[in-house]
């Protein structure tokens, strides 16, 4: 492993690139990943959010594209906003140099992604649905992938993704380098896995099933009724960012109007909202002209905001996988986090979603680090 990025040889324009963006040292999943990556060998690799994913693609990606402009780059993503996010990291890892990209997701021009793709790109960052669009209408040809990244595989097959992966997987070349990311790591995708790797080099980062060290858990017991009083109590005793889980969109677009009756500047983000209003949400959050954002998990799981000092969980998200993705907002890249999940009287769940220890026998409230009563 490596302590410094100055310690690889990297194409220059990178190198500088690299500065510019403040990446000097890499972090764990960086250091694991990137040298086998630029040997050309399929990753496999388990990591939270936060922990440096994209670069520990990125830079063995742009790494591969300048050294040889025959084949192309492919990176597939669950949501919009993850893959924006994505792009947009790429932009700044390319600046100055003759590489470009196009971003192909759901919400935005088909004609203006066709015409991209058409007049030669040298990597697409895609959403799955969005590409299998573009390949039943052959606006798009996967014949010179060469270097193919699979990120937060878990979260697109929790979204149905699995047919549109595997149709995708089909059209690009068998001969190309793949490295695959994920924070939880079931039989599902080790069975991807085992289809689409060959002889992949294993990188694990910390447990795959918690949330970071860096971030502290709380639970507090409360009522139906009394979720709205006390969520507003929170952003009232609160600093920083906060970031509040719900479950569904029509919740989440109650609890943003009663935020903003008590005067708070709130952005909203779900699958309901057009790509225009989920791009000015996460713009006005990301800039800290909003302070609190009130999200799905599906919407949720892009948000790729380093400075978010609190996340609630105004509804128990279904799963430990997703209760991980969630906290995994706050505490990033080294930074502490709080993290609050409001809980019912008859919360309980065999998977113990919030702690993630072993279920107990009998009917359980959610126990964590810490609790409070209200």
């Amino acid at each position: 492993m490596f302590q410094s990025f100055k310690e690889l040889n990297l194409p220059a324009p990178l190198a500088k690139a690299l500065e510019d963006m403040n990446f000097f040292n890499p972090t764990p999943v960086q250091a694991q990943a990137i040298p086998p990556a630029l040997e050309g060998k399929d990753i496999l690799g388990t990591a939270q959010t936060g922990t440096g994913k994209t670069a520990a693609f990125g830079i063995p990606l742009v790494t591969t594209l300048v050294s040889n402009t025959k084949i192309d780059g492919l990176i597939l993503a669950p949501t919009r906003e993850l893959a924006a996010q994505i792009h947009m990291v790429l932009q700044a890892m390319t600046r100055g140099q003759k590489i470009y990209g196009c971003l192909v997701v759901g919400g935005e021009s088909f004609h203006n992604q066709a015409k991209q793709m058409r007049d030669r790109v040298d990597y697409i960052v895609a959403t799955p649905g969005r590409l299998n669009d573009h390949l039943e209408q052959g606006t798009v040809d996967l014949g010179r992938v060469g270097f193919l990244v699979l990120d937060e595989v878990d979260r697109m097959l929790d979204m149905g993704f699995a047919p549109q992966i595997k149709r995708i997987m089909r059209k690009v070349p068998e001969d190309r380098q793949t490295l695959l990311f994920s924070a939880t790591l079931p039989h599902e995708i080790v069975g991807l896995a085992n289809t689409f790797l060959k002889n992949p080099v294993r990188v694990a980062i910390d447990a795959v099933a918690a949330p970071p060290g860096q971030v502290t858990e709380e639970t507090i017991t409360t009522t139906h009724e009394g979720k709205n009083t006390q969520v507003l109590q929170e952003i009232k005793a609160r600093e920083g960012l906060i970031i509040i889980f719900v479950r569904t969109k029509s919740r989440a677009d109650r609890l943003t109007k009663l935020i903003q009756r008590e005067g708070h500047k709130v952005a909203c983000m779900h699958g309901g909202r057009s790509q225009p209003q989920r791009k000015k949400a996460l713009e006005d959050f990301r800039s800290g002209r909003y302070r609190i954002m009130v999200a799905t998990d599906l919407a949720g799981r892009g948000i790729d905001v380093n400075d978010i000092e609190h996340v609630i969980n105004y509804d128990v998200p279904a799963t430990r996988e997703d209760y991980v993705h969630r906290v995994g907002r706050t505490g990033r890249y080294g930074k502490t986090g709080k993290a609050l999940t409001f809980l019912l009287a008859g919360d309980f769940d065999g998977e113990r979603v919030v702690d993630g220890k072993a279920p107990a026998a009998k009917k359980v409230v959610f126990s964590s680090h810490r609790r409070r009563r209200r």
